[in-house]
């Protein structure tokens, strides 16, 4: 019980901190040092900066112990756990990190009024959707990926961010390439507009549906590690006898 207020705990801070650090990156790049919104240096220096932010998060997740501020994160993780753990993602941990997204771009727009609206839909809902679908299932499929194969955590860290970075920029010019569904929630709830059939759907249904499309495949394409093991111990046999011979 104890680690599960713990994690609620960690999911609001680190949700309440995303949303400031996207805006805080922009106030540095654009105020601070000056750069134009369109300015190929800036851009640069925005990108650098973002990555570290992403490195930060991931150290944030590894102090916390599983702390996460994107519901596909946990999301994905839950499907291929137990049923209760599933439960508990869906009616505390997602909330928990919605609640601290909404509460962060209070204070941020309480802050600095008239910072922004958060990212927008440039495109029709059907492409929005197949856009943010999109986005999700490579991002998903990716960190699956590297779950399985990749030990090091500063390469993990690294290919994640490169791959979220990329994507999102992918993305950015059609629905913001958010793939994360809190966070457009916070600024979407601020503006009033967290019920209409746009963000439900694009934000929310496709980003989801995306997530378990990732993790069924992933699972039909990749067997177990247990599958593994144990088709290893039932050839290891084989070997032997043919040594013998």
């Amino acid at each position: 019980m104890a680690g599960g207020r713990r994690l609620l705990a960690a999911d609001f801070m680190m949700s309440f901190m995303w949303v400031w650090s996207s805006v805080l990156i922009k106030i540095l790049v654009h105020t601070i040092l000056g750069y134009g919104a369109h300015d190929g240096k800036g851009e640069v220096v925005r990108y650098g900066v973002s990555l570290l932010n992403m490195f930060f998060f991931a150290f944030m997740a590894k102090i916390t112990k599983g702390g996460a501020y994107n519901p596909l994160t946990v999301l994905s993780a839950a499907i291929s756990g137990n049923f209760s753990d599933f439960l508990f993602t869906l009616g505390a941990r997602i909330p928990a990190q919605v609640v601290g997204s909404v509460y962060g771009v209070r204070l941020i727009l309480s802050t600095f009024p008239g910072i922004g609206r958060g990212p927008s839909l440039n495109v029709d809902i059907a492409k929005g959707a197949l856009t943010e679908g999109f986005l999700t299932f490579a991002i998903v499929f990716i960190s699956l990926g590297l779950a399985r194969k990749i030990t090091g955590n500063f390469m993990k860290t690294w290919i994640s961010s490169v791959s979220k970075l990329t994507l999102h920029i992918l993305g950015s010019d059609l629905t913001g390439g958010c793939m994360n569904p809190a966070s457009v929630m916070g600024w979407a709830f601020a503006n009033g507009e967290h019920i209409t059939k746009e963000h439900l759907i694009v934000y929310w249904l496709a980003p989801v549906e995306a997530t378990l499309a990732a993790v069924w495949v992933f699972g039909i394409l990749v067997r177990p590690k247990k599958d593994e093991a144990s088709t290893k111990k039932d050839e290891a046999p084989q070997s032997n006898l043919k040594k013998t011979d």
